[in-house]
């Protein structure tokens, strides 16, 4: 009987070993992303789509709260109207992905920036966190416009990981005159119980019994060996504390960060904010999926929230 006590021991002690070295192994995974390069074609094709508008694109650069230096693109519009947009893109993009906006900006006489989120693109740092520290790199890229002359309305237009570093950057930057966040998750721990699901089959039993302690030993570990806290991380929190009007919009066949994600943003919201579900839209494919539609509501959101 005491062989038998011991060994099972012995397998719970190894088991939770395992475990251990899992949420170690998925926490270090998505802390440490792997960058995707800036190429030489992207930067032509964004300088293309500029001079087709008689607008200039330019390289610039910042240094965040913490020394870490962040780049994006600038496009200047040929006749501007003294505001501007931050445009931030997802999760292992770069500032390619949203700059694929500027044209629809500029032609509405908006400049536009593109950043490199941290620890991707061109950018520095070597750690992800998700809005923790992308929110407070918002600000630091106001304060840049700011300091260019753009004294109207600085506006965020944000894309799932961009989207919800966006939201959490509302109330530490009133100076964001509105915002639109497409696909954002409700917070880290929600959209990382998605993610485990989807990646091991999304059954309820999957989600109850492998990714909530998973997940939070995750969590655990990035407090001790970073110092990090990804309970904070929670866009539907955020909201809660801010009365910038935010436009939500989320494709109706979004699997990537479902629905319901968006909606518990919504209930949130102390301020103006409104929700457009767009038909047959996939994870951030609303511009791709109504284009003309997408443009008519982002403008009009930002122009209804001018300062002009």
């Amino acid at each position: 009987m005491r062989k038998l006590t011991h060994a099972l021991l012995a397998a719970l002690i190894g088991l939770i070993a395992v475990y251990t070295l899992v949420a170690i192994s998925l926490c270090e995974g998505a802390l440490h992303l792997r960058r995707k390069a800036l190429t030489e074609q992207m930067r032509t094709l964004a300088e293309d789509n500029a001079q087709k508008l008689n607008a200039k694109m330019e390289d610039v650069k910042v240094a965040a709260f913490d020394g870490t230096t962040l780049r994006a693109w600038l496009f200047r519009p040929e006749q501007g109207n003294g505001d501007a947009v931050i445009v931030l893109h997802g999760q292992l993009d770069n500032r390619a992905g949203p700059a694929a906006f500027a044209p629809m900006l500029l032609r509405h006489h908006y400049a536009v920036l593109a950043p490199d989120s941290r620890d991707h693109g061109e950018s520095g740092g070597n750690l992800a966190t998700y809005g923790l520290y992308e929110s407070r790199d918002v600000s630091s890229w106001v304060d840049w416009l700011t300091a260019q002359n753009y004294h109207g309305c600085v506006y965020g237009l944000g894309e799932s990981m961009g989207a919800a570093v966006l939201l959490q950057a509302l109330p530490k930057e009133p100076r964001l005159c509105a915002a639109v966040a497409e696909s954002p998750y409700a917070s880290f721990r929600e959209v990382a119980y998605e993610r485990l699901a989807q990646r091991w089959g999304g059954g309820a039993w999957a989600h109850r019994l492998l990714t909530v302690p998973l997940v939070s030993e995750a969590f655990v570990y990035a407090r001790l060996r970073y110092g990090i806290d990804l309970n904070q991380v929670s866009p539907a929190h955020a909201v809660a504390w801010t009365r910038t009007p935010g436009l939500l919009v989320h494709g109706a066949k979004d699997f990537n960060i479902p629905l319901r994600h968006c909606q518990a943003i919504l209930k949130n919201h102390s301020g103006v904010m409104e929700f457009w579900e767009v038909p047959g839209a996939e994870h951030t494919r609303a511009f791709a999926t109504a284009p003309e539609e997408f443009e008519l509501r982002v403008t009009d959101w930002f122009s209804r929230y001018s300062r002009r």
